[in-house]
């Protein structure tokens, strides 16, 4: 990213206190400092011109303040961060063209290069409303994970669709990690699959603020509903994705105490 673009880019952390798998999950500590508050620091250390956290609780705002980090108040009825971020902007009085990226309040662990690729795809391709990013998938197990959200690209790097089944389907190979060396060296008829790999969604996104300050006025998408994928409603309005594809797999996050105990762990 070059210094003009990353003066243009914000930085948003939607934080909502309520959980039903981890209460008041943004103040949970890790290493001395609330969850949301590392977030934050973590982010700082990108390129983006500031780093602003989103919060539908006071308690949120008072613990960044006190961390020295910038927040502000939002409505406590939002159905999605999006819904959140879109309010922000009208807050900070962001212009239509700024990039704002959305890093999620519980990714402690989200790489700062990360969040500058996936800020730098809206200047590089305008065509684009949104972006995102993605990384090879490794392992059978995890393509068929409903809980690990696939994306298919086309030639430029754009998404066709996000789907929780796994996608693309090798009709011809089915059951096998066709992707992978020794199963593509093996199975006949697949030699045109070489380097190819299904590709894992990672939850970050960009937007221009005036298509973020849009998004919440769409009507849902079907595949929106079935999927419970909030990114297809871009997509069937007819907004294009752009997808950064990392060679290495983000940190983990934080939805359970689990999570919480692992990510302690490693920043112990």
């Amino acid at each position: 990213m070059n210094p003009a673009e990353a003066a243009g880019f914000t930085v948003l952390i939607p934080a909502r206190m309520a959980s039903s798998r981890l209460p008041d999950k943004p103040l949970a500590d890790i290493a001395g400092l609330p969850m949301v508050v590392r977030v934050a620091r973590r982010a700082a250390q990108s390129g983006a011109a500031r780093v602003v956290v989103a919060a539908d609780d006071p308690r949120i705002v008072e613990a960044c303040q006190a961390h020295g980090v910038q927040a502000l108040l939002t409505r406590t009825d939002h159905a999605s961060g999006s819904d959140r971020l879109a309010e922000a902007c009208e807050h900070l009085g962001l212009d239509g063209n700024a990039v704002v990226v959305n890093v999620q309040g519980d990714e402690p662990l989200m790489d700062p290069a990360l969040i500058d690729a996936v800020a730098a795809l809206l200047p590089s391709q305008p065509e684009a409303s949104m972006g995102t990013a993605a990384h090879a998938i490794a392992t059978l197990a995890d393509f068929e994970n409903p809980n690990v959200v696939k994306v298919v690209l086309d030639a430029r790097g754009l998404a066709h669709y996000f789907s929780r089944a796994p996608i693309p389907h090798a009709r011809d190979h089915a059951g096998h990690a066709w992707w992978q060396g020794a199963a593509i060296q093996a199975a006949p008829g697949v030699a045109a699959l070489r380097g190819f790999a299904p590709l894992r969604h990672i939850g970050i996104y960009s937007y221009r603020a005036g298509f973020l300050r849009q998004f919440p006025r769409l009507a849902q998408a079907p595949t929106e509903a079935v999927e419970a994928l909030e990114q297809l409603r871009a997509l069937w309005h007819g907004h294009r994705i752009a997808v950064h594809v990392t060679a290495h797999a983000p940190g983990p996050g934080v939805d359970t105490p689990a999570d919480l105990e692992r990510v302690r762990a490693l920043l112990a």
